[in-house]
């Protein structure tokens, strides 16, 4: 008789392959391993969320932090995301727009191409932290306010930021001069006049504050 490729079935039941008999039993100890496998695995242990992080000392606003960071988080994002210091925006996130743009150690620079841990030691002041003590606007604030220098307003802290710099820098003396250190800033709306109006009164004013301070 020929072997044919099936096993023969039982009174009143179907055949069963062996091709279907193989795979099906192959597939159960397949399953009944993996099973086995995993309840003799151990539960991982929690993530340390501050495995790789470097310790970062700096002072914001005139407040000291001791922070743990990913090496490769911008100062943007912690001061956004971990810190709730919102006033700097996010527009290009390539250094380009300078809506980020803050002050460490006296010095602008834009916020999301500075590593944070870069700032270790340093003294970092966003729009937040420029307002005087009682609640004062900044002279630049003001001249802002009064020259209509904003539309949408999403530019706007990172151009007080720019104009302070600007200032500070001495690179406010002519409005050309203050046209080329501001042209890092984009104001999409197009309030240019404004700005360039807000930074040559609010200058003077600075200049003055500043130098009483120091006498």
């Amino acid at each position: 008789m020929n072997d044919t490729p099936t096993l023969r079935a039982a009174a009143g039941k179907p055949a069963v392959s062996r091709r279907t008999f193989m795979m099906t039993t192959a597939a159960g100890a397949g399953v009944a391993a993996t099973c086995g496998a995993v309840a003799a695995t151990p539960a991982e242990a929690p993530a340390n969320p501050h495995a790789g992080s470097q310790a970062t000392r700096v002072t914001i606003n005139g407040k000291p932090y001791e922070l743990a960071l990913e090496p490769r988080a911008s100062l943007l994002d912690v001061l956004r995301e971990q810190l709730g210091l919102t006033g700097a925006k996010k527009g290009c996130d390539h250094g380009q727009c300078g809506a980020c743009t803050v002050h460490v150690d006296g010095r602008r620079v834009a916020s999301c191409l500075t590593l944070a841990v870069k700032t270790d030691g340093c003294a970092v002041t966003t729009i937040e932290g420029i307002e005087s003590l009682d609640g004062t606007l900044h002279p630049m604030q003001q001249a802002f306010i009064d020259h209509d220098a904003l539309q949408c307003g999403y530019c706007t802290p990172g151009q007080v930021m720019a104009a302070i710099a600007c200032v500070r820098e001495g690179h406010a003396t002519s409005d050309a001069q203050i046209r080329e250190y501001m042209s890092g800033n984009i104001c999409r709306c197009g309030a240019y006049a404004g700005i360039l109006e807000a930074i040559r009164e609010a200058a003077p004013q600075m200049q003055r504050s500043e130098a009483a301070r120091h006498a």
